[in-house]
């Protein structure tokens, strides 16, 4: 398995990313599963809060193995603070991961059941000079993660994103993506658990504190199948779909998950 080509297929995926990336079988690995009978509530959690600049928005981009959307982050203009965090983190970039069917693709999973799909908002600390930099520090990343259900409704929150999906078909593609505001992907409940953990994808770096947001947000299955839409391969190979981009659950190994709610 060469450097470059990790992926989610049976040579490539999840299962073999330690040859190549051993941090992958660290202590601190994400994914994980939530199981609500082991949560702490932790009444000293403060609220988060985002100010994000709908100005930031730069681009949307299929890289062969998520639809993302890149912000620029070389100052202070979209941020979060608050919640577990201690300063304020610098919103970079949000991408998605999704399954080949609406009873699985989360990542993270709580009490047994899968979602749809997971939003991964990333942000980094700025006191750590810039973004390779934050990855080295424990407290260098937050990521808000969102999760996607499956409802009769579709929801107006992510038609932006998917609407540009006709852009970005085949791997490698990108397009303008221009004043859009991330926070109207928030739930109406600010609800979180909080634990450390890593990137869910190589290098699996452990330098992120997650914040999951414990209410979904709603999108139908026709948004859904737009997203499988997306093809792994460039425009010049057979259409691949871009279909279960998700690391399984990691063990805890003795982490401690903190609620904000009860």
């Amino acid at each position: 398995m060469a450097q470059s080509v990790w992926g989610y297929d049976s040579d490539n995926g999840p299962e073999r990313w330690h040859e190549n990336y051993p941090l992958a079988k660290g202590d601190k690995q994400s994914p994980i599963e939530i199981n609500s009978k082991d949560v702490q509530h932790d009444s000293s959690l403060a609220s988060w809060h985002a100010s994000y600049d709908p100005g930031a928005a730069k681009t949307i981009l299929n890289n062969g193995r998520t639809c993302r959307v890149v912000f620029d982050d070389t100052f202070d203009r979209s941020v979060l603070r608050g919640g577990p965090l201690s300063g304020a983190y610098r919103l970079r970039q949000l991408h998605l991961h999704w399954g080949s069917c609406d009873q699985h693709g989360s990542e993270h999973v709580i009490d047994g059941v899968k979602y749809a799909a997971e939003l991964h908002m990333v942000h980094w600390n700025p006191k750590h000079g810039n973004f390779a930099g934050a990855l080295k520090q424990p407290d260098g990343v937050a990521v808000v993660g969102i999760f996607l259900k499956v409802g009769q409704t579709p929801k107006p929150e992510m038609k932006r994103i998917l609407e540009e999906i006709e852009n970005i078909k085949t791997k490698g593609k990108e397009a303008p993506f221009l004043h859009f505001d991330p926070s109207i992907l928030f739930p109406k409940s600010r609800d979180y658990w909080t634990y450390h953990g890593s990137f869910t994808t190589p290098p699996c770096e452990e330098c992120i504190t997650w914040i999951l947001l414990r209410e979904p947000i709603e999108v139908s299955s026709d948004q859904m199948a737009k997203l499988r839409s997306l093809s792994k391969n460039p425009e010049n190979e057979p259409m691949s779909p871009l279909v279960d981009n998700w690391r399984p659950p990691q063990p805890l190994k003795g982490r401690i998950v903190r609620a904000s709610f009860k």
